[in-house]
């Protein structure tokens, strides 16, 4: 599945929605952006249930100000709609398919028990 452009506009719509969702924040002029780009975009397409969506930090600022992200790349994961992990850096292959496997391997009830408390 090829990656999806979020923007301010089809954020939310996107980060809500049934499943697993992967956001990578990045810039063009990022050099380990630019190195993380085919690793995400090769998962990409070998997790095809899976939404990858990618964040143009330069073009979409308010999304950057509205998670609190200072570093880029940063990789962000949401399932059912909840934010579920969110690091800078980036990440090699190996350790981008074992968030995705720890992402797919959460109790979300027990994740929103926790939530609300």
């Amino acid at each position: 599945m090829a990656t999806v452009t979020l923007t301010a506009d089809n954020f939310d719509d996107v980060a809500q929605s049934d499943g697993i969702v992967l956001v990578d924040f990045w810039a063009a002029w990022c050099g380990p952006c630019r190195r993380f780009a085919p690793v995400f975009e090769k998962a990409a397409e070998k997790h095809s249930d899976i939404v990858f969506g990618k964040v143009d930090t330069e073009d979409q600022p308010e999304l950057s100000e509205r998670f609190g992200i200072s570093s880029i790349p940063t990789l962000m994961a949401i399932r059912d709609g909840v934010i579920v992990f969110a690091e800078p850096g980036a990440l090699p292959d190996a350790v981008l398919e074992n968030v995705i496997e720890q992402v797919r391997g959460l109790d979300m009830e027990d994740v929103r028990r926790r939530l609300k408390s």
